[in-house]
């Protein structure tokens, strides 16, 4: 039993000094390991700059505008067209043609309708003849007054009748409206045209209307004579000029639009009445404004913002400032301060700023409140920005900047 009890306290000091060994034999593996992923993670490169492009702001003279898009329209058009049917006896015009007013543009046959209408003059010659020698018989008392009455009655019947004749062969003679250009006709002689067929149409192309909307909101900035500007895919860079002939005085109840009517000049011929058009309109005094590309502003819930860059000892002083302002209270250090604190004073970093911005005008935004002219502010690359991230800027391609953009097709 002796030997029994000597022996346990021996086997206790052997499990004691295995498990003391597989324990520091684990720190020694975790040290190790830990050593390892440290000089993994010193051996991975340092995050670079951000690549972005710039731009400075600058101040740009801009002309108030509203700008909408509308259809031309002659300020006289018609589809011209019989009221009666009948077989073409004739056309005189060619398609294309200058017509002028009340010229003869296409005849029916009316030979019965004439023949009619002198059987009719006629009668009412030998009417107009037996009311006057009635006329003078009842001067004499030769013939009764209910005599004169009958024979006046049938002067005026036949008077009637020769009038409504010489209508129906009126009807029969398509003549302009008024002078114009005329379209292209396809009917020949011999044809046959039902009543209502439309023949020709004839436009009065100079000058020309054009038709386009504006909210309601902006009715106090409409006046008859106002300057437009007047731009068609057709014709590129090409621009025509004209002015406000007119403000619907009535706004549409479902779109809450007004309807505006311009007239613009069309000397040569270029423009055509349906075409599409893009309107602006001069509104107003022109006004001095500081620029930016669009693309310089960023959009958040909070506000409007834009990255203005600047050498790191510029932003160190403006953050020193922006604390001693705040009495030295702020929040706990940012680990990305503290590596921007390293580079050198003369790497550029970026600072957010709030803006306030004002109307857009192609490409550009006007800035309102929170800029200063000439900063050079980032206009493209801002997703991985923030405050003081360095930066690299490379405006070999910039993003557009222009007042006067043109759609391009590749």
């Amino acid at each position: 039993m002796a030997t029994l009890v000597q022996r346990m306290p021996n086997t206790r000091k052997r499990m004691i000094w295995m498990i003391v060994g597989v324990l520091v034999l684990i720190a020694i593996i975790a040290a190790i390991k830990v050593l390892l992923v440290m000089r993994m993670i010193a051996s991975f490169p340092k995050p670079a700059p951000a690549v972005v492009t710039t731009a400075k702001a600058e101040y740009q003279v801009w002309q108030p505008e509203l700008s909408a898009v509308g259809t031309l329209r002659a300020v006289r058009g018609a589809d011209l067209a019989l009221d009666v049917s009948g077989l073409v006896e004739s056309v005189n015009l060619e398609s294309g043609d200058e017509v002028k007013k009340g010229q003869v543009l296409l005849q029916l046959r009316d030979e019965d309708d004439q023949a009619k209408l002198a059987s009719l003059q006629a009668t009412e010659k030998l009417a107009a003849l037996t009311a006057d020698r009635s006329k003078k018989q009842l001067a004499v008392q030769a013939i009764s007054r209910a005599q004169y009455d009958t024979d006046m009655a049938n002067l005026k019947s036949a008077q009637a009748q020769v009038a409504a004749q010489q209508a129906l062969v009126n009807k029969k003679t398509l003549r302009a409206p008024f002078s114009g250009h005329a379209g292209i006709i396809t009917v020949n002689p011999g044809a046959y045209l039902n009543a209502g067929t439309v023949i020709v149409t004839v436009q009065q192309m100079d000058p020309l209307y054009v038709d386009f909307f504006v909210p309601q909101r902006e009715l106090s900035r409409l006046h008859v004579g106002q300057k437009i500007d007047l731009s068609l895919d057709a014709f590129g860079n090409r621009h025509f000029d004209g002015e406000v002939s007119a403000v619907n005085p009535k706004v549409d109840n479902d779109t809450r639009n007004v309807q505006v009517e311009a007239t613009v000049p069309n000397h040569d011929g270029s423009l055509t009445p349906g075409m599409f058009a893009k309107v602006a309109v001069d509104a107003g005094a022109k006004q001095r404004y500081l620029t930016l590309p669009q693309t310089a502003v960023v959009y958040n819930p909070y506000g409007e913002t834009v990255y203005t860059v600047m050498k790191k000892a510029d932003y160190d002083k403006a953050e020193a400032a922006s604390q001693a302002q705040n009495g030295g209270q702020g929040t706990a250090p940012d680990k990305s301060k503290d590596k921007s604190q390293q580079l050198p004073a003369d790497a550029l970093v970026v600072q957010q700023t709030f803006v306030v911005t004002g109307g857009t005008r192609g490409d550009q935004i006007a800035i309102v409140k929170g800029l200063d002219e000439g900063r050079e502010v980032v206009t493209s690359g801002q997703l991985k920005l923030k405050n003081g991230a360095p930066i690299k800027v490379n405006n070999s391609v910039r993003p557009p900047n222009n007042p006067n953009p043109t759609p391009t097709e590749d």
